[in-house]
């Protein structure tokens, strides 16, 4: 009886604020049109722990993270997480909106959670990697160029 309860409780969860605030706007929104996505969206957000933008550790899955996690349904996948927008199964981009894209925001590395899919089973995936993509338009990134500009500059001569 003590492991069913422990495969039911859902682990902890770290969502950044900027996501928590736009994924909050994003289930509002689509709130007539998919209730039920929006509703399991927003109980994952309710129950997640919200912190700092530069608190969450790559480890965790993020808008944007790839993640490695295998299902109980079978052999280990790699999706990317991402706003229903840039959804592309073929590509292996996953809907934040669908059940498992639900299932994955603010997990880490070596943890599980048992998810609802679309048909109404009950599947339990797990978590084995999560990477983060390079920033857009980060500022390290603006200065690179800059920096190998001026290395290149000193080293022609110039």
């Amino acid at each position: 009886m003590q492991d069913n309860t422990k495969t039911r409780r859902k682990p902890n969860i770290r969502i950044s604020k900027s996501d928590h605030a736009r994924l909050s706007a994003l289930a509002n929104t689509v709130a007539a049109r998919n209730p039920e996505a929006a509703d399991e969206l927003l109980a994952e957000l309710e129950r997640a722990r919200i912190v700092a933008d530069g608190w969450v550790s790559a480890g965790t899955v993020r808008m944007g993270s790839m993640v490695t996690f295998k299902p109980d349904t079978g052999d280990r996948k790699t999706v990317t997480l991402v706003f229903p927008g840039d959804a592309d199964i073929s590509e292996g981009k996953v809907s934040i909106l669908t059940p498992i894209g639900t299932a994955l925001i603010g997990l880490s590395a070596g943890q599980s959670i048992m998810w609802t899919a679309r048909d109404g089973r009950r599947h339990e995936l797990l978590v084995l990697d999560v990477s983060q993509p390079a920033p857009e338009g980060d500022v390290a990134d603006r200065r690179a160029p800059a920096s190998s500009t001026i290395a290149a500059t000193i080293a022609a001569g110039v």
